[in-house]
């Protein structure tokens, strides 16, 4: 992994290095090995380099020998040797082993087709002199970051995170009121947008072109997209499945450093492990767990020993306020999902004895394994059978009705499902993502914040993405958007963050693109089953695992809060009710203050908003700490 940063000039004018320097100075810890930087009109690039392949041989950024081509890359590209054997035939000359030496030469045979052809994870920024054109290109599922932002003096920066950006003193500092409403709907802020005005994210499967004398940014253009349609298998599925896992996970074995694992006890990573140790490589691993009930260490310290390998696990250490505020450092801008607490831990577990590990994240999304997905099948089927001017007036009400029962039963907890069926497919399907519902984000927002995020709705975009499948495919609907939105979004950008921070390379095979395209476009019947996901996962490791692996049910990866907040009122009072979020303009006071006493007391559960909030004021002081311009009431207006 490693850390790419530039500046693009438009006009012949030579970028200022020094920038570009203290770009890549804010992205160190992405690449601790070595540094590297190319100038030339038009252009400034920068590289942070943590070396994984061609230790010796693979200094970035990389120019071809007669210097027409330059590049900065962030990624590894598994199939490297396969394109380098088929470029040799067409008479390209390799001087180095890198898998980035083999993107350049693609680009020369390929220009832009050559994206169709990398299998990996990537995010690159190649200068063609010739052509006078940046190509900025991100993988196809959002493994690896790339920002982008337009700067006043008509340049344009880029860098892998946040950070880079923020690092140039001329970057306009506006915060977005639709990027805040989101991250409070959701717990994070979609691609392609920032909570910062001014910066944007390259969206996955998607490059961007730039071009000499062009003085506005031109459109993205997109490359890659899941299938939107159901394909019957041939053969047996299983069978198959087990295959492409095996091959997945073969290719992301290639390192010249040593290799770990992830492992959890769950289903997705014992594959992965498994998978290793059928290839002759049981590797060592790594498990974080919290104590109680929910321990996963035992059942990993249990499957690691059957596999190979040394195994070793830390306990969870959580104090949510201090979580809370570190949050903004590790991402840049807010970042709700509480699991990148022991995802950090994890990985700086990992980083005390290797370099790269592999991860079992992509499971759920492509072979359905959340249980959101089993509510949403059942509140279709229902939908289907009950007209909707019947449907949406009688069960609306039944679920307005329905007590709020979170201490309950899980059979008595029946108020979200009522509220999914009355609504329509997407609109349903978004409630079961939705972190905080409009109605209580608008009460807590001040009258100018109301007023500047009137009209944007989150759930807009889960309706136009589920449009884009088969209607007939409602789980296929909820996996597309989520591989839009949630993956990309909370999952990906949490394992890269906290990976990156103590430089650690993360890989995870249940997302090589041809397995992603495979397994999304299964029937329905081979993911989601009798109420229980990963059908076609769990039928495929049978043999490779111990039988309780895969009948093991799905647990959470973060500690739960709620009593953990109470314990620290006087402490989350001074910070949610203290100036960086009363100056900000965001919030109204007295609505704060009557939700931290609602939790407070116990009358409800607001560890989740709580949460957020928390994150959200830590990114809030850290920013006036460092004189960025915190938006005011009339700065709200977007």
């Amino acid at each position: 992994m490693c850390g790419v940063v530039g500046i693009f000039q438009p006009s012949f004018a030579t970028p200022d290095l020094a920038l570009v320097r203290r770009m890549a100075e804010a992205v160190r810890h992405r690449g601790p090995d070595g540094d590297g930087f190319h100038a030339e009109p038009g252009l400034a690039l920068g590289h942070r380099r943590l070396a994984i392949v061609d230790l010796a041989g693979g200094a970035q950024p990389m120019a071809t020998p007669d210097g027409a081509l330059v590049i900065s890359f962030n990624g590894e590209i598994y199939n490297h040797a396969a394109l380098r054997r088929e470029l040799e035939a067409l008479g390209h000359r390799f001087a180095t082993r890198s898998d980035t030496e083999a993107i350049l030469h693609g680009w020369r045979q390929w220009g832009a087709g050559c994206l169709d052809r990398l299998n990996g994870m990537f995010a690159f920024a190649l200068w063609d002199r010739d052509g006078g054109q940046l190509f900025l290109a991100r993988d196809r599922l959002g493994e690896k970051p790339m920002h982008y932002a337009a700067l006043p003096d008509g340049s344009i920066a880029f860098a892998s995170e946040i950070a880079g950006l923020l690092a140039l003193p001329s970057l306009p500092r506006r915060l977005d009121p639709a990027a805040i409403d989101d991250f409070l709907a959701l717990g994070y802020v979609p691609d392609p947008h920032t909570i910062h005005a001014a910066i944007r994210r390259l969206p996955a499967g998607y490059f961007l072109r730039l071009s000499r004398g062009e003085t506005r940014l031109p459109p993205l253009r997109r490359y890659w997209q899941p299938p939107r349609g159901v394909v019957a298998p041939g053969g047996a599925p299983a069978e198959e499945l087990a295959a492409r896992l095996e091959e997945a996970v073969r290719l992301r074995l290639m390192s010249d450093v040593p290799l770990g694992c992830f492992l959890s006890g769950g289903l997705d990573s014992s594959a992965v492990a498994a998978a290793s140790a059928r290839a002759g490589q049981p590797l060592d691993s790594f498990t974080i767990g919290f104590e109680g009930a929910e321990d996963e260490r035992p059942a990993a310290a249990s499957l690691a020993e059957l596999l190979g390998g040394t195994h070793r696990a830390q306990a969870a250490a959580s104090d949510p306020l201090e979580d809370a505020r570190a949050q903004a450092a590790l991402f840049g801008e807010p970042f709700g999902d509480t699991s990148s607490v022991p995802t950090l831990a994890v990985c700086r577990l990992a980083r005390g004895h290797v370099t790269v590990a592999l991860s079992g994240d992509g499971g759920d999304e492509v072979f359905a394994g959340y249980r959101r997905y089993r509510w949403h099948q059942l509140a279709e089927a229902v939908r289907r059978h009950i007209p909707a001017r019947i449907r949406r007036p009688l069960i609306g009400s039944l679920a307005r009705a329905y007590p709020k029962l979170d201490r309950a039963p899980r059979w008595l907890r029946a108020k979200h499902t009522l509220t999914e069926i009355s609504l329509d497919s997407a609109l349903g399907y978004y409630n079961t993502v939705c972190r905080i519902a409009q109605e209580r984000r608008r009460a807590l927002l001040s009258p100018a914040m109301r007023s500047a995020v009137e009209g944007h709705d989150p759930a807009a975009r889960f309706g136009a993405l589920m449009e884009e499948c088969d209607p007939d495919e409602p789980l296929l609907q909820a996996q597309y958007a989520d591989l839009h939105t949630y993956l990309p979004g909370d999952i990906l950008t949490k394992v890269d963050r906290t990976s990156m921070a103590v430089s650690l390379e993360v890989r995870p095979p249940l997302l090589d693109h041809t397995l992603v395209e495979w397994g999304l476009a299964l029937p329905a019947a081979l993911k989601l089953r009798g109420g229980t996901g990963k059908r076609v996962l769990r039928d495929a490791v049978h043999g490779l695992l111990p039988d309780e692996v895969p009948a093991r049910r799905k647990q959470g990866f973060a500690a739960p809060m709620g009593k953990a907040l109470r314990a620290r009122m006087p402490q989350l009072r001074a910070r949610l009710l203290g100036p960086a979020m009363l100056d900000s303009g965001l919030f109204d006071g007295a609505a704060l203050a009557r939700l931290i006493a609602q939790h407070a007391d116990g009358r409800f559960d607001h560890a989740q908003v709580l949460w957020q909030l928390l994150v959200l004021e830590g990114f809030l002081a850290g920013a006036a700490a460092e004189e960025r311009a915190v938006p005011d009431a009339a700065a709200l207006a977007w």
